[in-house]
C-alpha cells in the first residue's frame, strides 16, 4: 500500500470524514469491537449510572452497554462530524438513552462530576495534550467514579503501516507515567491478546493491548 493510502487511513482513525470515514468507522467498529466489549465489562456498570465514552466511532456498540443493567443514561463524544451522523442514525430507536455530543477534541462540555464511569478506546494516541486531557476527564468523573483507558501496546502498534503518520505510541510503562502526572491517583493494568484482522491486508494479525481501570 502506497504512503498516500497509509496517510489516507491514519487521518480517517483519528477523525473520520465523509464517504471514507463512514467505511472507516465501520471497519473500526468491527476490529475494535473485543477491545471495546472488554472494556465495557471493565466498567462494572450498574443500575442508574451516567456512562461517557470519548471517540465513540460509529456507536453500533452502544446497544452492548444499555443492555448492562437498567435505567442507563449513555453520552458519546466525538471530534468526527461523520461519526457524529452515524452513531446518531444508528442508535435513533434508543432515545433519549443515547445522547451524541460534537465537540473541538479538547474540552469535556459537561459539568463537573457528572459521570459514574467513563472510557475511552483506542483514542489516547490522538491527544494533543494528553495530561490535560486527563486532567478534563478527572473533572467531569464523579468522586467514586471509573475510568478505564484502553490502548494497543507500543510493541505492537509501531509495527502498523499507517501509526507513523500522527499516532503518538504508549508502551504501559509510559502510559503510566503520564497518568501519574495528573489528577489521577490509583490505577490497574490488565493486558490483553487477540487476533484481528489487519486494517491493510487480509491477514490476521494478534493484537496486545492494555486495559487501565483509573481512579481518582
Amino acid at each position: 500500500m502506497e504512503k498516500k493510502d497509509l496517510k489516507i487511513i491514519a487521518q480517517n482513525l483519528a477523525n473520520p470524514q465523509g464517504e471514507k470515514g463512514i467505511e472507516i468507522g465501520e471497519m473500526m467498529n468491527a476490529t475494535n469491537i473485543g477491545m471495546t466489549l472488554e472494556s465495557i465489562k471493565t466498567l462494572l456498570i450498574e443500575d442508574n449510572e451516567q456512562i461517557l465514552e470519548i471517540g465513540h466511532g460509529n456507536a453500533d456498540h452502544v446497544k452492548s452497554i444499555l443492555n448492562k443493567a437498567a435505567n442507563i443514561q449513555y453520552t458519546g463524544i466525538d471530534i468526527s462530524e461523520t461519526m457524529h451522523q452515524e452513531a446518531k442514525r444508528l442508535n435513533k430507536h434508543f432515545g433519549d438513552q443515547a445522547d451524541f455530543v460534537l465537540y473541538e477534541g479538547k474540552k469535556l462540555p459537561f459539568q463537573d462530576k457528572t459521570f459514574d464511569k467513563i472510557f475511552t478506546v483506542n483514542t489516547v494516541y490522538f491527544w494533543e495534550q494528553p495530561v490535560e486531557y486527563l486532567n478534563e476527564i478527572y473533572r467531569v468523573l464523579k468522586d467514586n467514579g471509573t475510568f478505564v483507558l484502553t490502548f494497543g501496546q507500543k510493541d505492537f502498534m509501531e509495527k502498523l503501516p499507517f501509526t507513523p503518520f500522527g499516532f503518538t505510541l504508549y508502551s504501559n510503562s509510559e502510559m503510566e507515567e503520564m497518568i501519574s502526572k495528573s489528577h489521577f491517583k490509583r490505577m490497574k493494568i490488565s493486558e490483553r491478546e487477540e487476533q484481528i484482522k489487519s486494517k491493510t491486508s487480509e491477514e490476521t494479525i494478534t493484537r496486545n493491548y492494555t486495559i487501565l481501570t483509573i481512579k481518582k
